[in-house]
């Protein structure tokens, strides 16, 4: 269908979804692998409603549901402390991020994000091309920064309060009709998006002025005629920061866009996609409520739980097969698992060096997980065979991708927000990646889940928990360098021996990640865990490479003073 007049466009706004649904429902975990599921829950609820209800008799001809993309926009060039106040997204929800992608495509809906713009951007985009193609927009959102949009056949519907919003609730909400909402928010700023504004002047003030002045420009030019000495003070001297903040609110309305108003043509779900991601999930109860409302039958779900202590109570996981651990040795191969790891939103990552001192220690390899038996090794820093001797060859072996090449690769999935990382003492990989500029983010961690879960009980090393919990002995490390005086470093070791080994240990670590994760609220140490062990990860690391400055005169001063009193 061409899109023209008598169609209808509805731009959801799938980022307040999201949000909406991750705080308003208790923590929901997938039974088979303890995965953080609740705001997928939340998400799909919310959208199935949203089809059953627009089956009335203003349905819509065309839809979309718009996110924000992750990473840096265009207002971040325009003043670098946008939205700089902002919490950092809660852990439990960053792997979620990628499945409600997924979930709004099983839904057969459009689904839209562009990098360097937000979903805002996207919205104000579509909504003036439709609107100028002689259709009717409903953006389905209750952003206060989506009301400048309003008029000439553009509404705003809150979903959660069933609540239209037209011109008059925009002058209720502003002050000002929706053309001039920008001119408001300029002089208002806001401090949840961190836009600085006419400092003391709030959104009633700044409605009052542009309503005496027509507009903001006339405002800035005509403030030497203000009779309060702060307001005109305030104008006169950020002037330039109030014409700031209004290109930061201000809505982009030509985002570079891959799609046409034609292509967001709704169309009927498939059955089979979307029962299938809804099975997946582990839905139970909306994969019956959607069946039904498709007149098929739902799928069956097995109920797999691994709860207790003890090893994986549902169906046993594939053995730990070391000859199916992949060797990455060029970027398209790299650039498949990349892929795969963005799919998923999450990936096992441990690395290979050197030596235990991640200060000194050199990077070797580095081996990824994104499934039981789905692991591979990286090699990048292993030395030609003959090359330990006193004169010999200190030649890479062959069969390696750059060093720099990898890392530069791994670097945006590595430090995504919305793809979660594991490992085994994860403090050590988060070092050792962070001397060669990568901050991992956001992380987790086996040892410490297993001590929160059980100190004091066993040990929490990784060759333990595989034996204890897997039931699967790990190589032992002195098979491939030796002990003693005759030990030698890992990149000695040849490439065809260092990749199972390597693969191995992001393949265990991933296993005791989806054992031990669903136990943390069975076990009442969820609050211990994420608000005292994880959160320190990284800081630790930073203390750690930072380290301790000291004054040697004061410090020898106080020893002597202890030593001193020791003698006494």
């Amino acid at each position: 269908m061409t899109f023209g007049k008598g169609c209808h466009l509805h731009l959801i706004d799938g980022s307040g979804y999201i949000f909406r649904a991750f705080h308003a429902l208790p923590p929901l975990t997938r039974k088979s692998d303890g995965l953080p599921v609740g705001a997928v829950a939340g998400f799909c609820n919310m959208v199935f409603k949203y089809i059953e209800d627009a089956k009335g008799g203003d349905a819509p001809t065309h839809a979309a549901v718009v996110f924000d993309h992750s990473g840096h926009t265009f207002r971040n060039d325009l003043y670098d402390a946008y939205k700089a106040n902002r919490e950092e997204m809660p852990e439990p929800l960053r792997p979620q991020i990628p499945l409600t992608r997924e979930a709004t495509r099983a839904f057969n809906l459009a689904c839209l994000e562009t990098e360097g713009y937000e979903a805002d951007d996207i919205i104000a985009t579509l909504a003036i091309r439709a609107r100028d193609a002689g259709g009717r927009v409903t953006i389905l959102s209750s952003d206060k920064d989506l009301m400048q949009l309003v008029g000439s056949g553009v509404e705003l519907l809150d979903p959660m309060k069933n609540r239209r919003i037209g011109p008059e609730e925009v002058v209720e909400k502003f002050g000002v009709p929706p053309e001039r909402v920008v001119d408001v928010q300029a002089l208002a700023g806001d401090s949840v998006d961190n836009i600085p504004g006419a400092p003391g002047i709030g959104v009633k003030t700044a409605a009052l002025l542009i309503q005496e002045y027509g507009d903001l420009d006339t405002l800035l030019e005509r403030a030497g005629e203000i009779r309060q000495p702060k307001r005109r003070e305030v104008l006169t001297e950020k002037a330039e920061q109030i014409r700031l903040s209004r290109q930061l609110v201000t809505l982009d309305t030509n985002t570079p866009l891959d799609v046409t108003l034609d292509d967001l043509e709704v169309k009927a779900p498939d059955a089979e996609a979307l029962l299938g991601f809804l099975a997946q999930m582990e839905f139970r109860t909306l994969s019956k409520r959607v069946a039904e409302s498709l007149g098929v039958e739902p799928p069956v779900i097995p109920d797999t739980d691994p709860a207790g202590a003890e090893p994986h109570e549902g169906p046993p996981l594939a053995p730990i097969d070391l000859s199916k651990a992949e060797v990455i040795r060029d970027a398209k191969v790299l650039e498949r698992w990349i892929e795969s790891i963005r799919e998923r939103g999450w990936v096992a990552v441990d690395t290979e060096t050197t030596g235990l001192d991640e200060m000194r220690a050199g990077l070797v390899g580095i081996s990824l997980a994104v499934e039981p038996g789905a692991a591979a090794y990286i090699p990048l820093a292993h030395r030609a065979e003959g090359g330990e001797g006193l004169f010999g060859s200190d030649a890479l072996a062959e069969g390696q991708m750059p060093m720099a090449e990898a890392l530069a690769m791994l670097k945006p999935v590595l430090e995504d927000d919305a793809i979660l990382k594991v490992g085994q003492n994860i403090k050590y990989d988060w070092k050792i990646l962070a001397r060669h500029g990568i901050r991992m983010a956001p992380v987790e961690d086996t040892m410490l889940l297993s001590y929160a879960l059980n100190a004091g009980l066993h040990g929490h090393g990784m060759d333990a928990l595989s034996e204890r919990y897997l039931g699967h002995q790990p190589i032992p490390i002195r098979e491939l360098i030796g002990s003693g005086k005759t030990a030698i470093t890992f990149d000695r070791v040849p490439i065809d021996r260092a990749a199972p080994y390597a693969a191995e240990d992001a393949d265990v670590t991933l296993r005791l990640w989806r054992l031990f994760r669903p136990q943390l609220h069975r076990a009442r140490v969820t609050t211990v865990y994420e608000t005292l062990e994880r959160p320190l990860i990284p800081v630790l690391a930073q203390m750690e490479m930072a380290g301790v400055k000291v004054d040697r005169d004061t410090l020898s001063r106080m020893s002597n003073a202890l030593r001193s009193c020791s003698t006494r």
